[in-house]
């Protein structure tokens, strides 16, 4: 039979309604430490229809990855990120804390001004205070909200860039533009005359 304060974790965890922190866990529980506690709920529910997991140093109970299936039919369709979204949210994500002006920079066009309230709309993106440089541009960072909705324990768990070629996610403008940041001329102007042939 699990202790009362396995007992007091899980029930805190129950009733969240957002990923917690073991201190926050433990400030509910009149400052007790929580992390074997935690081990103990995570080892239990294991294999379950129902996991605990930990996200950016937060705890939360989500369904089990590979019943994922049954539950989609109940979801609303969500709108899909534009493609401008979508490189600012990875921008900021590899790049973090990031202004506007080098997250346009790294793209090479401007951002719209709703891009990037869309990604803090979605809980995926926070303003992270501001550059301490001439103007002082607020500059912007993930949240634990987007650890959790991409399944990654930290940032540290961003695919990088030989991962991403490997599963098709990177077409031959990509190559050639790797190339480029990497300084091999000769493989981007390859990657470049691929990219035209493709689009022929």
């Amino acid at each position: 039979m699990p202790g009362e304060l396995v007992r007091a974790v899980e029930a805190a965890l129950f009733a969240a309604t957002e990923p917690m922190t073991p201190q926050a866990i433990g400030a509910h529980l009149g400052g007790a430490d929580v992390r074997e506690a935690l081990a103990e709920i995570a080892a239990h529910y294991e294999g379950r229809g129902i996991e605990l997991v930990e996200r950016g140093g937060r705890w939360h109970f989500q369904t089990a990855g590979d019943l994922a299936h049954l539950l989609r039919p109940e979801r609303e369709d969500q709108r899909k990120l534009s493609r401008a979204a979508t490189e600012c949210l990875a921008i900021i994500a590899y790049h973090e804390p990031v202004s506007r002006a080098e997250i346009e920079a790294i793209r090479g066009v401007q951002t719209a001004r709703g891009t990037l309230d869309v990604l803090m709309e979605a809980g995926w993106v926070r303003v992270a205070g501001r550059r301490e440089v001439p103007g002082r541009p607020v500059i912007f960072a993930t949240t634990p909200d987007f650890l959790a909705h991409f399944g990654l324990e930290s940032r540290r768990d961003l695919p990088g860039i030989e991962d991403l070629r490997a599963a098709g996610l990177l077409d031959p403008v990509d190559d050639a533009f790797a190339a480029l940041v990497d300084g091999d001329l000769t493989a981007a102007k390859d990657h470049a005359t691929e990219a035209v042939e493709d689009a022929e």
